[in-house]
């Protein structure tokens, strides 16, 4: 089966995300890539060792527009002939996505978990009711777009390099201009994309006590978040807003601190691999979700934390 992947590119990178959808069309057939921007030849030819065989490449799009990747996408397929469309389940993937499968007449499935089951007809696992169960859905079209999960499946990993191709098919940028771009500063990694976060909730009680966060999350290298409350009332930016309103993540670690662990933040982090909740209430939800709990302050465990980490990592230098 022929599997055409679209790998975002950020600031002449590919997104994570991007990567890991590689690695998941790999499982399904032979896998080509369809990308766009300043990516090195190097990069996109590195892209082999997650499964892709073939990698097209747009130079002359070199922003996030969904109607003009929407028609990048549509000529790729014609290119290579795919069958099945892959992205990734993340903000890009979500506006294209749909668009993609109007434009081809395709089915169009997404929060894929897990790899489609062939063996009577195209069937795909998803995520469902925020995680919380799991739906199996037929496509019966020829052609179809699937929105795979990140960090649902393990990477897939070989020694082997793509074949790198430049890619100009005749596409105008539709009724949709960049004007201007405002990059977020912050973090380590956008949300979307870190393994490891740190988040905190009401019960540091204030924005001035944000520091001993931050300085967890700069000793992990990791991102930083809050629950919804925290930045309803202004204590942090909307953009570290982890939850079913705010944005999920699928993390390696994530560690909350003061956070209850109400259902709708539950369903932003329930993806996390390995989940770490501090709060000195021994009744709060969230204990029931986590992986390890600790039944403490948060103003005394994380400064704690912070130290132990410092140590092993002087230890280990």
């Amino acid at each position: 089966m022929s599997v055409l992947v679209f790998v975002e590119s950020k600031n002449g990178k590919a997104v994570k995300a991007g990567l890991e959808a590689i690695s998941y069309g790999k499982r399904i057939g032979d896998t080509s890539v369809i990308t766009y921007g300043s990516t090195s030849s190097e990069d996109l030819a590195a892209m082999g060792k997650y499964g892709a065989s073939k990698v097209l490449v747009c130079r002359s799009i070199n922003e996030v527009n969904d109607q003009q990747l929407t028609k990048l996408i549509a000529a790729a397929v014609d290119d290579t002939g795919a069958e099945t469309i892959v992205l990734a389940q993340d903000p890009t993937g979500k506006a294209i996505g749909p668009r993609v499968a109007a434009r081809l007449g395709a089915g169009h499935v997404s929060s894929a978990v897990d790899v489609p089951d062939t063996s009577n007809g195209f069937v795909v696992k998803t995520n469902v009711f925020s995680g919380k169960a799991f739906a199996h859905v037929a496509v019966n079209t020829s052609k179809r777009v699937i929105a795979y999960t990140p960090n649902s499946l393990p990477i897939n990993s070989e020694e082997s390099t793509a074949e790198v191709l430049e890619f100009s098919p005749d596409i105008s940028a539709g009724g949709i201009t960049v004007k201007e771009r405002k990059l977020q500063e912050g973090s380590v990694a956008p949300l979307p994309e870190a393994e490891l976060v740190v988040s905190a909730g009401r019960g540091l009680k204030g924005p001035e006590n944000w520091g001993i966060v931050e300085d967890l999350a700069s000793s992990l290298g990791a991102t930083t978040a809050c629950s919804r409350p925290v930045a309803d009332i202004g204590w942090r930016p909307h953009h570290e807003h982890v939850g079913q309103t705010g944005i999920a993540i699928r993390p390696n670690l994530y560690i909350a601190a003061g956070i209850s662990g109400a259902i709708q933040h539950l369903a932003g982090v329930n993806g996390s691999k390995t989940i770490v909740v501090i709060n000195t209430d021994p009744e709060a939800p969230f204990f029931k979700a986590a992986d390890y709990g600790i039944v403490g302050d948060a103003f005394e465990v994380l400064p704690k934390l912070t130290e132990a980490i410092k140590k092993f990592k002087a230890s280990n230098n």
